[in-house]
């Protein structure tokens, strides 16, 4: 009843969270016209630039293509590993069958580009220089998840039937669940809770943050177009 109750909690933290989160964003104003530059002139390839920055990290790939790579190389695993998981939560078509066997892969990838992302901060002097011991926590943290995940897809198969039950009643509102009595998978759910409670205070917002990022959202027209604070314009 506790962990049923942990997750009520989660969930709505994160719900609630990530989207007061976004709405202080859009009420946030953009006093200053900052676009990196070489930034684009039009509306459209603001939308473009946003596109390419959330599907390939474009600015990233600039900057330092090793962190590209391992960076890269997570976020693409970790939206596998996702999509691979909603089969505890809906009844999915047969044509996602074959996307198990690549989400376990996806597993790997997660974990090994998350390690490496963690020995980066360690190993290269400016990134241990800024790097909080949040920093290292939530990789920690997200870790543990992809190993905990991947220790009950080859070591210690849990009741998969019980799970599914469990999530379906959870993200339905559906009341106190059971949870199966596996350890590995007590340990796994609990880690996605808690990164589910702290995801909407924490670094992790840059998820939704970068879509308004005054950096990478304004057209670069600051002679073409006047820029007026969002508080002068009464």
């Amino acid at each position: 009843m506790l962990l049923s109750l942990l997750a009520y909690a989660a969930l709505i933290i994160f719900i609630v969270g990530f989207a007061y989160r976004i709405y202080v964003y859009n009420r946030t104003p953009a006093p200053l016209k900052i676009p990196t530059t070489p930034a684009p002139l039009t509306k459209q390839g603001v939308a473009w630039r946003l596109f390419t920055e959330v599907a390939f990290f474009n600015s990233l790939f600039k900057s330092n293509k090793w962190t590209w790579l391992f960076g890269y190389a997570f976020h693409v695993a970790l939206a596998v590993v996702t999509i691979r998981h909603l089969r505890y939560f809906f009844d999915l078509p047969q044509f996602f069958g074959p996307l198990q066997i690549l989400g376990v892969l996806a597993g790997f990838v997660m974990v090994g580009a998350l390690g490496m992302l963690f020995v980066r901060r360690l190993v290269v002097d400016r990134y241990r220089h800024i790097s909080s011991k949040a920093d290292y926590l939530m990789l920690v943290l997200l870790m543990a998840i992809g190993l905990s995940g991947l220790t009950m897809q080859f070591f210690a198969r849990p009741d998969i039937v019980g799970i599914k039950d469990a999530m379906v009643t959870w993200t339905r509102f559906g009341g106190i669940f059971d949870i199966p009595g596996d350890p590995v998978f007590i340990m796994h759910f609990i880690g996605v809770l808690v990164l589910m409670l702290i995801f909407p205070f924490s670094k992790l917002m840059h998820a939704g943050g970068i879509f308004f990022s005054p950096t990478r959202n304004q057209t670069d027209t600051p002679r073409e177009e006047r820029h007026v604070n969002p508080w002068a314009k009464s």
